[in-house]
């Protein structure tokens, strides 16, 4: 199970412990809820605990960023806290500097609550500029093993997992070159695309112009010469990310995403998104991860406008100032958990919540919207930060 994190109580982070020790200490009073998310306790009473070195490990993306905290243990490594960071999609698709934010900003709160040492972050997606290196031997280039592994996922990002030729998918492909080696084709990896088995024999050593009908041969070559580009996006974000770690004093290592996904085949992890951040640089080969570890799922919801009035064509205020209510302790937005013993709507809920001035709330579940729920029933979990939560079998949200 995923651990929960811990501070003493000057605010120290101290190691995070397993959640029946949590419970214990909830239980005997020795610690209380300092946040809901990520779940963190405090402790009543100075603690003179150890604590171990924890590497923070970060794997940002376009629309997702995984994260993770991997401790050394007698035994090994081992996957102490992981979540996943959505990001807002089409709303903010051309800023990246909000996605940078993001992970900044959890990278941060998680260096507050954890004895982290190090951070580790995928910084490129595919390293071209070693895949370009004259001297590359086949896709077997200079740096052996790992980097022919990187050229072939390359590769098969750039043509679509489909033979070039025929078009055939959801076939094993071969590493072919375009220009053929007899005829002076480089090894570089502009030159290489992939092919299913029938077509790399029947082309064989054939100049491409005679073996392409011209309109493929067209497709072709262009594509040859285009770089990837959601990998360049990719890597942008990545390189402003791990520039902006840097900040935070810790010793920070980058690495590219081929490595991950070799040390994630190699230890046979399952297909869970969060895992690339475990696998994530040179000690991401052999890290155990818990049985029944749920990561915790945060997607960036923002915190509403910041216009205090609609204007008309002109510019000129059309609506009176807005004002950020607050009703009976809450406001919209926040987190809270509703119980209903008796009435229409009985049961137990846990989401964000609209007020209303007559005190009849609305909350937001993984259900839908229960309506009319009166603020007697409401008690506040967690003030509203701009994200939404997930983990287990649970939906809470606070934006």
């Amino acid at each position: 199970m995923q651990h929960l994190l811990v501070i003493d109580k000057s605010k120290m982070f101290l190691m995070p412990c397993h959640p029946a020790r949590v419970r214990e200490l909830l239980r005997k009073g020795k610690a209380a809820v300092y946040k809901r998310y990520p779940f963190t306790i405090i402790l009543k009473e100075k603690s003179g605990s150890d604590v171990q070195d924890l590497q923070l490990k970060l794997d940002p993306g376009s629309k997702t960023t995984t994260i993770a905290l991997v401790a050394e243990c007698q035994q090994g490594r081992k996957v102490v806290w992981a979540g996943e960071l959505t990001h807002r999609g089409q709303a903010i698709r051309d800023n990246l500097l909000l996605r940078v934010d993001h992970v900044c900003t959890w990278a941060k709160r998680l260096i507050n609550f954890a004895p982290v040492s190090g951070i580790v972050v995928e910084t490129v997606r595919f390293d071209t500029q070693r895949m370009q290196h004259p001297e590359i031997s086949g896709v077997e280039y200079q740096q052996g093993e790992l980097a022919g592994y990187e050229a072939r996922e390359y590769l098969l990002e750039k043509w679509g997992r489909r033979c070039a030729y025929c078009g055939t998918g959801n076939v094993p492909l071969e590493v072919e070159h375009i220009v053929p080696r007899v005829q002076g084709g480089p090894n570089r990896i502009s030159n290489l695309t992939l092919s299913c088995k029938p077509c790399n024999q029947a082309k064989g050593s054939k100049d491409i112009h005679d073996f392409c009908d011209p309109n493929r041969l067209i497709n072709i070559l262009a594509r040859a010469k285009a770089p990837l580009k959601d990998g360049a996006a990719i890597n942008s974000i990545r390189y402003a990310t791990g520039g902006r770690l840097q900040e935070f004093g810790l010793q920070v290592s980058f690495w590219s995403g081929g490595r991950t996904k070799y040390n994630r085949t190699n230890q046979s992890d399952g297909k869970s998104h969060w895992l690339d951040a475990v696998c994530v640089g040179e000690t991401g080969g052999r890290v155990h991860i818990p049985p029944g570890l749920q990561p915790l799922y945060v997607s960036a919801a923002g915190r509403g406008s910041r216009q205090m009035c609609r204007v008309d064509t002109y510019g000129f205020p059309r609506t009176s100032a807005k004002a950020r209510r607050v009703v009976n302790g809450c406001k919209t937005g926040d987190l809270v958990k509703a119980l209903v013993n008796k009435g229409k709507k009985p049961g137990t809920y846990v989401g964000r919540v609209s007020v209303r001035k007559s005190g009849s709330f609305n909350i937001k579940t993984e259900a839908g919207t229960i309506q009319g729920i009166s603020w007697k029933h409401c008690s506040l979990l967690q003030r509203a930060d701009g994200y939404n939560y997930y983990m287990g079998d649970s939906v809470s949200s606070s934006t």
